[in-house]
């Protein structure tokens, strides 16, 4: 017995689960290299088209056009784009403008907006003599020019009003939605009232040395720019005077005054660095350190205009009054123009964005601010007014009809 145990003692246990090492795996097959360099060299073409079309086609293919494409999306539209006109109410001697994507439809007893599709939102009574409009995108200003009544109007709805004011002579919303009016005030040769966005008056400056023809706050809120008409050395001379609005103190005196010549303002905007002025001589953009550049058609005839562009302006110039035959220039901020030549009756133009649209008798045609073709819409006979939208997209408004252009 004693032998058997020592045997059994001597038997080493066999470990069944212990791991055995696996054997390592397989390498993966490569693709043979011909098809590694097709595979490269396709990926290479394909990135070269996608950047070839997209160079090609970045006027038609944008960022505007998927803009539209949301904004206009439940709105009926036929193959060319243009959409089913709706009555507006109104006639042609009315002022038109576009606020946030709507019509808005000013007459002498009524403030009309319009949807696309010709849903109104506001049908505001008013009487007034002259009506102007102002927008500054999202917000508009309404006022009776010479009269005493002054409207706010945005999001579909009016916002605020003002009745007995002095005589306005103009009324201007910066980006921000500051409002600044220029009146006349009994005792002074104008009045010039800066208001914040919730519409409190927060500056006044009375100019008793010269009349105020115009006046605006720049988009950032911080430069006033007061336009003025005096004499000087016997002749018509118009000055510009920039205030700083960051005084503490109330005083409000100019920084800056300079000089502009004989020539006679029509039309001005405020961006957020430099006053542009046009003029019936030409366009000057003036910087906040007083610097000017600009252009001159003191030879040339003035038919239309519009400082509505995104950095340009735009000007039809004839050599004659009347006729058909015309020059459109475009004018960037650093005083570089560009020109192209029309021999067609231009009924209106506009500007929003980086478009310009040109209205002639059968037909609507877009460009970019580098006067590159951008859209056109044949067949627009009896429109006369053309209202352009930041996204390309256009109104078209006849005698008794406006309808929308969506390219």
């Amino acid at each position: 017995m004693e032998e058997h145990s020592r045997k059994q003692s001597n038997i080493q246990p066999i470990l069944l689960n212990s791991k055995q090492p696996e054997p390592p795996p397989p390498p993966k097959p490569k693709l043979p290299r011909f098809l590694m360099r097709a595979a490269a060299t396709l990926v290479v073409l394909t990135v070269a088209l996608v950047l070839t079309a997209a160079v090609a086609f970045r006027d038609s293919f944008n960022l505007d056009s998927v803009k539209r494409w949301f904004t206009y999306r439940s709105l009926t539209r036929g193959d060319s784009g243009r959409a089913e006109s709706f009555t507006y109410g109104g006639e042609l001697t009315d002022t038109f403008a576009v606020l946030d994507g709507d019509l808005l439809v000013c007459s002498r007893n009524t403030i009309a907006l319009y949807s696309g599709s010709g849903t109104q939102y506001i049908n505001q009574p008013v009487s007034m003599d002259s009506p102007v409009v102002n927008t500054n995108g999202s917000l508009a200003v309404v006022y009776d020019a010479g009269g005493s009544s002054l409207y706010i109007l945005g999001q579909r709805a009016l916002v605020w009003s003002a009745e007995g004011l002095d005589s306005i002579l103009s009324a201007r919303l910066n980006r921000n939605g500051q409002l600044t009016v220029v009146t006349q005030s009994s005792g002074y040769r104008g009045s010039v009232t800066v208001y914040n966005a919730s519409y409190t008056p927060v500056m006044s400056a009375n100019l008793t040395s010269a009349f105020v023809m115009d006046a605006a706050l720049s988009d950032d809120g911080h430069t006033l720019a007061i336009l003025t008409v005096g004499q000087s050395g016997g002749a018509f001379s118009t000055n510009l005077e920039l205030y700083d609005m960051n005084y503490s103190s109330g005083s409000y005196q100019p920084d800056l005054s300079l000089p502009l010549g004989g020539v006679v303002v029509l039309e001005t905007r405020h961006t957020a660095s430099s006053l542009w002025t046009l003029g019936d001589r030409g366009i000057t953009v003036t910087d906040h350190t007083g610097q000017s550049v600009g252009v001159s058609w003191a030879d040339k005839h003035l038919r239309r205009y519009t400082l509505s562009g995104d950095g340009f302006a735009a000007a039809l110039l004839g050599k004659y009054r009347a006729g058909s035959q015309a020059e459109l220039w475009v004018v960037d901020s650093q005083g570089q123009r560009r020109t192209l030549e029309l021999n067609e009756q231009v009924m209106s133009i506009s500007a929003a964005g980086r478009y310009l649209a040109v209205l002639t008798g059968d037909r609507l045609d877009i460009y970019t601010d580098q006067l590159e073709l951008y859209a056109t819409l044949e067949g627009t006979q009896g429109a006369r007014v053309v209202l352009l939208m930041a996204d390309g997209s256009a109104i078209l408004i006849s005698a008794d009809s406006a309808g929308f252009y969506i390219p």
